[in-house]
């Protein structure tokens, strides 16, 4: 009777995988903080951010950020100081804190269907026209590394304890 062969096990704590190269580290060193540590060179505006909008969002998000029944909810909802909290949509007019963290997220999660595929210029004209179409920014505003951090998200002071807070 034979016995069949046994695998060479690598070394290492669980027997499989490899360490990460400094490269493979680095490509996923991604995040950004809400000061705008992290935010990579590139820029955008909601003009750009509009085109990019209908060729890689408005078919999960709507064609004005409404939300597609079934799919995504609504994203713009310009911020109303009135509305009660917190029955109303959460969407980035009303809701998201900082501005960094919406490049953050959209950089790493969007689209769906690509993840991580936008450039960064993609990734800022995006976040320039969400902040327009939520009324937080002026069409003409563009969005980098020196101005995203600046953006004081209406509803801040909701929920997250600042000098601005009330």
């Amino acid at each position: 009777m034979q016995t069949a062969p046994q695998p060479t096990i690598p070394p290492g704590p669980f027997g499989f995988g490899r360490d990460a190269t400094e490269d493979e580290i680095l490509a996923w060193d991604i995040d950004v903080d809400p000061s705008g540590a992290g935010l990579p060179p590139g820029s955008g505006a909601a003009a750009e951010g509009d085109q990019v909008w209908r060729a890689k969002c408005a078919v999960c998000h709507g064609r004005n950020g409404e939300g597609v029944a079934g799919l995504s909810g609504a994203l713009v909802m310009p911020y109303d100081p009135e509305a009660p909290w917190p029955p109303f949509p959460r969407t980035v007019g009303n809701y998201w804190p900082y501005a960094t963290t919406l490049f953050d997220y959209v950089r790493r999660a969007m689209p769906s269907n690509a993840p991580g595929s936008l450039s960064a210029n993609e990734v800022y004209a995006v976040v320039a026209w969400l902040l327009h179409r939520n009324e937080i920014v002026a069409a003409d505003a563009v969005m980098d590394a020196q101005s995203l951090p600046e953006v004081e998200m209406p509803a801040r002071g909701r929920f997250v304890q600042s000098k601005e807070a009330p």
